[in-house]
């Protein structure tokens, strides 16, 4: 079982006196990648130029740019939520990065009210992310949004 509430520490710990974001995403896509089970990858995905373009993460080479409003990350991105997809092989438009991948959690970060990136997180296992994966995620993405400025 996850423990949630030294994740959390341990990432706030990680990138509360850093001072370079690339650092700070590079480290906390490494703590969820070791910290939780049955995942292939984690990483983000910043805007850059409109779009959304892979900066650090965990596990398999991917795709290193998705359009806004294209597949779970790109739809995360311009809703502005958080999105979770029990079989990502249900989900019109899916970007299949890694063939592996069954499921699949994408939350947007902001930065002054507007959106900067998402993190997102595959497992090779359907249904992997619980309600209660998503609530430790929120904050750990409450924690990424106080430090990253």
């Amino acid at each position: 079982m996850t423990d949630y509430t030294l994740l959390l520490g341990q990432a706030e710990e990680l990138i509360r006196d850093d001072k370079w974001e690339i650092t700070s995403y590079a480290n906390i896509s490494a703590l969820i990648y070791v910290g939780m089970n049955d995942l292939n990858w984690v990483g983000f995905y910043l805007i850059r130029d409109g779009e959304l373009q892979l900066g650090p993460f965990q596990g398999k080479p991917a795709c290193t740019r998705i359009p806004l409003g294209k597949g779970v990350c790109g739809t995360a991105a311009e809703k502005c939520e958080v999105i979770r997809v029990a079989d990502v092989h249900s989900f019109p438009g899916h970007i299949a990065c890694d063939s592996a991948s069954a499921s699949e959690i994408v939350l947007p970060i902001l930065r002054g009210g507007q959106i900067i990136g998402v993190l997102d997180i595959d497992s090779p296992v359907k249904d992997r992310f619980s309600l209660d994966d998503e609530k430790f995620l929120r904050e750990l993405v409450s924690i990424i949004e106080k430090y990253i400025v």
